[in-house]
């Protein structure tokens, strides 16, 4: 089942998205949000409407983050040990954590701003993981119960910005550059996570390409690792960390720029795709 979060006429909404187009789930269901609809737990109601005739076609609402919401963003750094060489770092044995804010993320098919500030403007794609179920301390085993999904991330980076000290968040969470969507699908189609297949494109070309059984923390770990922090809430993100192939790390470097589309792609999910515009 694949579920998304739009806007349509100025009326913000979210609904299950079939061959036919989207249904409006925030017509025919009491939840407001995608987030308070994964927080009742009971996602068969969505199912059931599947057979409803569409409200819209896809492309014709303009899509907003897949939780555009959420109680709290975590991503994760150095996940990838292709990602970890080409830094030069050394991998770590705990998760590289850091935090994304809401109002930095857009919806697939709105554009990554590039800011003015910026000369440094790198893609990331990543596998993001929406929760489901509330749990703190929630025993690696059990981690993937409490998934309600998964969504394709483009944790677009302002590279100049992060340089500015040893901490991320200023080169993380510049407004307009989180692209979160097109949907999510539902974990009851998605068994295992590990058996994805992720792949970012810069204009048609091929710039990461993994699979995400190579992440060096795993979802069900880094699940248990962030619930130990804090409870983790319906409708909680975790950006799982970019592979290799960012443009920082190639020679020359390879940045966004102005006009340029990015892609990401995930196996059995779906492609985000994105225009990036330079800001005035």
């Amino acid at each position: 089942m694949k579920l998304c979060s739009f806007t349509k006429d100025g009326r913000a909404s979210y609904g299950l998205v079939t061959d036919a187009g989207i249904v409006d789930l925030g017509k025919r269901l009491p939840e407001a949000t995608l987030r308070d609809f994964l927080g009742s737990g009971d996602l068969a109601r969505a199912a059931a409407l599947a057979g409803e005739p569409a409200d819209y076609a896809f492309d014709a609402v303009e899509h907003t983050p897949v939780i555009p919401n959420p109680d709290k963003i975590i991503c994760v750094g150095l996940n990838y040990h292709a990602h970890v060489q080409e830094t030069g770092r050394e991998e770590t044995v705990n998760p590289v954590l850091f935090a994304r804010y809401a109002g930095s993320q857009i919806g697939h098919g709105q554009a990554l701003v590039k800011p003015l500030e910026s000369i440094e403007f790198d893609y990331e794609g990543e596998v993001a993981v929406i929760i489901g179920k509330e749990g703190r301390r929630i025993p690696e085993a059990e981690a993937l119960s409490h998934v309600a999904g998964y969504a394709c991330y483009n944790d677009a980076s302002v590279r100049d910005w992060q340089k500015h000290t040893h901490q991320f968040m200023p080169g993380k969470t510049f407004a307009n550059t989180g692209a979160f969507g097109p949907w999510m699908v539902t974990a009851d189609e998605i068994p295992d996570p590990t058996a994805l297949h992720l792949q970012t494109r810069l204009n048609g070309q091929v710039v990461q390409d993994t699979d995400v059984s190579l992440l060096i923390t795993s979802i069900p770990r880094l699940i248990a690792y962030c619930s130990t922090v804090l409870p983790l809430l319906p409708g909680d993100v975790i950006v799982s960390g970019t592979p290799g192939g960012v443009g920082a790390r190639r020679n020359p470097p390879l940045w966004m720029r102005d006009g340029d589309i990015c892609e990401v792609e995930i196996s059995g999910i779906g492609t985000l795709s994105n225009a990036v515009k330079a800001e005035a």
